[in-house]
């Protein structure tokens, strides 16, 4: 395996456009001159980042983007690939990192509660969670990442972008409001500003996974899980090994 894969985000106030656009015209020269591919999105939010690369000129770009960018260190999770997973390097400012068109949901100014991968396989095994709340898993993401895989029993909102979440949630927030509602994406950047969006629902047991499920393959592996994982890149999917050798 030649490339490493990276992703990682994280919700924090940065500066606007203009300040921005400045910073990104920096990433764009720096990961040109690693030769990275990939994307990095920067707005007044906070940053999303996917890159792929060696592993020495990643690192590179770790050290700039948690020291230079503003959004200090990042938590960056890791795949691996035969080949170069994307074929250019993007670095954009944006309104919104993950778009939802919802400005009262506000991540960057409180983080939603979370529940550690572990925890999460323990509560799919017993059906509830510590305290005996039902444990209700829901997927929020969009229906064709779903039927590339999920867990077991997990409900979907049959939605077809991020942006229908919140209406889509709506018939379903009354029967979940006394369960515990743990909601699950790719890296859990959608997560984030979903969950916030259950609690303004009223669904007030509602926590997201720590990590998404990238983090939960790490930690855990395949346990409760049905099928690959769908990423938007070249490779399309993966599996829970995340593309390390046996």
């Amino acid at each position: 395996m030649a490339y490493l894969n990276l992703s990682a985000y994280k919700f924090v106030a940065l500066p606007e456009h203009a300040v921005l656009e400045e910073r990104a015209a920096a990433l764009r020269t720096l990961g040109e001159a690693l030769g990275l591919g990939g994307t990095v999105l920067l707005a007044p939010e906070g940053i999303n980042l996917f890159a792929c690369a060696t592993s020495d000129a990643l690192q590179a770009l770790c050290e700039y983007v948690d020291t230079q960018v503003g959004c200090g260190a990042l938590d960056y999770k890791r795949s691996l690939s035969p080949e170069q997973s994307f074929k250019r390097w993007k670095v954009k400012v944006k309104d919104e990192i993950i778009t939802y068109h919802q400005p009262q949901v506000r991540p960057q100014d409180g983080r939603a509660p979370s529940v550690e991968p572990h925890t999460l396989a323990l509560w799919i095994a017993q059906g509830h969670d510590d305290s005996g709340r039902e444990l209700v898993l829901l997927d929020t993401r969009n229906e064709f990442e779903v039927q590339a895989g999920k867990f077991a029993q997990a409900h979907s909102l049959g939605i077809n972008k991020f942006t229908e979440l919140p209406r889509a949630l709506q018939p379903q927030a009354a029967q979940w409001q006394d369960k515990r509602v743990v909601a699950y994406c790719t890296g859990g950047i959608r997560c984030e500003k979903a969950v916030l969006t259950m609690q303004q629902a009223g669904l007030e047991h509602a926590v997201q996974l720590e990590g998404g499920i990238l983090r939960y393959f790490e930690h855990v592996g395949a346990e409760h899980w049905q099928g690959e994982l769908f990423v938007f890149d070249e490779r399309v999917t993966i599996d829970h090994e995340l593309g390390a050798q046996s």
